[in-house]
């Protein structure tokens, strides 16, 4: 091994082995091993160092070995190497194979009659890899030209310009679904247990100390009438509770403090305390909010039913 492969090759060949086999038995996740688990690196720091020290001393110990040889047992170990080396015949027949070259017994066959000041030039065959490699650009070149000039397909400028315009569109998609990424215009109110009883926790340890433990209004308003000063419903209460309220004297804004989903909570379980009447509330202020959104009734159908219950 040490023949064909030298230090500065065998060393990260088997330091990298050793990496792959770690990746491929641990289970990290989508992070590599050594970064979810600082063991690992640790290990491969010190097993690299190792390793690298293992080569250096066993370098040492081999040059001074080969200082101590008489001058007579040198030569017959570099003679032996060579020979070890040369007797290789799968290392030939592939050094053969990928360049075609003539021994240099025979380079006097292939020299040719170009004599420039002494310097003269060998008629030898290109290696068989440049001139596969060659083939394959002129063939690689036509289907280019043919794909693109002719066909007229998508060069990568308009590929690109078409995966901004689709990824576009998926990040639209993603934030009407993703409960953090969602905004006023997205937000939707949330009716069930779980949600509401997150959402009243969250207003005891942040709210309540403004609006009371039972939203009946404190330094706050009331937020278990039917007024609001900036507007009612999840979407304006979203918005409220995100940004804040009045310049100079409102509420401050969360957006800092807690995430999307939570405030889509809280807002949820504020509007699920409407009518609750508490105990001494503070007086309502703001103007009654009406929801434009929602279905609105057709007057003329329910007086003419109010008028026929009368009747």
């Amino acid at each position: 091994m040490k023949k064909f492969f030298p230090v500065y090759v065998r060393v990260p060949l088997i330091f990298f082995i050793v990496f792959a086999l770690m990746e491929y038995f641990i289970d990290s996740g989508d992070k590599p091993a050594f970064v979810k688990y600082p063991m690992v690196a640790l290990f491969l720091f010190v097993f690299l160092f190792i390793l690298i020290a293992i080569e250096i001393t066993l370098s040492a110990v081999n040059r001074v070995m080969y200082q101590l040889l008489t001058p007579e047992e040198k030569a017959q170990k570099e003679l032996e190497e060579s020979l070890s080396f040369k007797e290789s015949t799968w290392f030939k027949n592939l050094m053969h194979k990928l360049t075609k070259t003539e021994p240099i017994e025979k380079e006097g066959d292939l020299l040719m009659d170009h004599d420039y000041d002494g310097i003269k030039e060998l008629d030898n065959n290109l290696p068989p890899w440049w001139v596969y490699l060659f083939y394959i650009c002129i063939i690689f070149g036509v289907i280019y030209v043919i794909r693109y000039d002719v066909l007229g397909a998508d060069d990568q400028e308009m590929e690109l310009k078409k995966e901004l315009a689709q990824a576009k569109i998926d990040v639209a998609e993603y934030m009407k679904t993703a409960p953090d990424l969602m905004d006023e215009k997205t937000v939707v109110l949330l009716k069930d247990t779980p949600s509401l009883d997150e959402g009243k926790t969250i207003f005891t340890t942040n709210c309540a100390a403004c609006h009371r433990a039972d939203a009946g209004g404190q330094i706050g308003p009331n937020l278990t009438d039917d007024k609001w000063i900036l507007g009612g419903g999840i979407k304006n209460l979203f918005h409220t509770i995100t940004n804040g309220g009045r310049d100079g004297k409102g509420m401050i804004a969360w957006k800092g403090t807690l995430k999307p989903k939570e405030i889509q909570k809280v807002a949820s379980y504020i509007l699920s305390l409407q009518g609750s009447n508490p105990k001494d509330p503070k007086e309502a202020e703001g103007e009654v909010w009406v929801d434009d959104s929602a279905p609105k009734t057709d007057a003329a159908a329910t007086a003419k039913d109010t008028t026929e219950v009368k009747k």
